[in-house]
């Protein structure tokens, strides 16, 4: 069988913003994206016509089709207009409930990867409407970079690039319910909301400090009393080791802070080490 690797990157919210519920269920946000060093390795085998297995190296996670690269191995088929299968091996390094679309990225790479393998056989666009198909964030993690994303997540305008930043990022010991969450901010009538614009007019204007002081992510409102403990304890952790800004990562609970060094980021994650679950130094990409 012939075979492709991909990574799989992470990405970061640098910034958040859920705008009202949509009439289709999903709920309208406007939200700043990264990707990042941090990165799962994918390996995408073809196989028989029908035939479909992700396995990882972490017990816990589906190995059939509610495992998001294997509906995203369907979704290439199915815009192919053709038969296929496909055996996909996951090496899991980034965490997972994290607020850091790691299964959202691994499906992406299955995509680039089932498309290597058939010799470029879909465009871009008809890549991307398979990847939205698969799931909201699958969009953005195929295409990397940084980004302004709308609509549920799939709606993307390239920004200028975020200068290449040194990175911490922080699991805290909980995980996040995301439609727990959703259902809060449907509660509220009001709430801090991030400074989108001024966020993309600082990254226009190639100013990581100014970017990195504008990262909010409205889902920290809403966390139980303590999760946001915890999640400002290492927001604070972070900002007094040199972070030029820190937020909480999609639906959390993965915690990040941007530094204007490797050595800054790399003394930050020693402290962070004993507050938190797992902590990864990486670099934005």
């Amino acid at each position: 069988m012939s075979g492709a690797v991909h990574m799989a990157k992470a990405k970061l919210n640098l910034s958040l913003d859920v705008l009202g519920k949509r009439p289709d269920g999903y709920h309208e946000l406007c939200m700043v994206m990264q990707s990042c060093s941090l990165a799962d390795e994918v390996r995408v085998e073809l196989a028989a016509p029908g035939d479909f297995l992700a396995v990882t190296n972490r017990s816990y996670i589906p190995t059939g089709d509610k495992n998001v690269a294997v509906k995203a191995a369907r979704a290439y088929y199915a815009a192919l207009g053709a038969e296929g299968g496909a055996h996909i091996r996951i090496t899991k390094r980034i965490p997972v409930c994290a607020g850091l679309g790691g299964g959202s990225a691994d499906a992406a790479a299955v995509l680039a990867a089932l498309n290597e393998l058939h010799g470029g056989a879909l465009s871009e666009t008809e890549l991307l409407a398979a990847a939205s198909a698969a799931g909201s964030d699958v969009p953005f993690c195929l295409m990397g970079g940084t980004m302004l994303a709308g609509g549920r997540g799939e709606a993307l305008r390239r920004l200028p690039p975020l200068p290449e930043t040194d990175t911490v990022i922080c699991m805290p010991h909980f995980s996040c319910s995301t439609p727990e969450l959703f259902g809060r901010i449907d509660s509220r009538k009001s709430r801090c909301r991030p400074d989108t614009a001024g966020l993309v007019a600082a990254l226009e204007a190639g100013d990581r400090a100014g970017a990195a002081r504008r990262m909010y992510n409205v889902f920290e409102d809403v966390l139980d009393r303590r999760a946001a403990a915890a999640v400002r304890e290492i927001k604070l952790l972070l900002l007094d080791n040199g972070a030029l800004g820190a937020a909480m990562s999609g639906s959390g609970s993965a915690v990040f802070g941007l530094f204007p060094d490797e050595d800054s980021a790399r003394a930050a994650a020693r402290a962070a080490g004993e507050l938190c679950r797992e902590v990864f130094v990486a670099k934005t990409e």
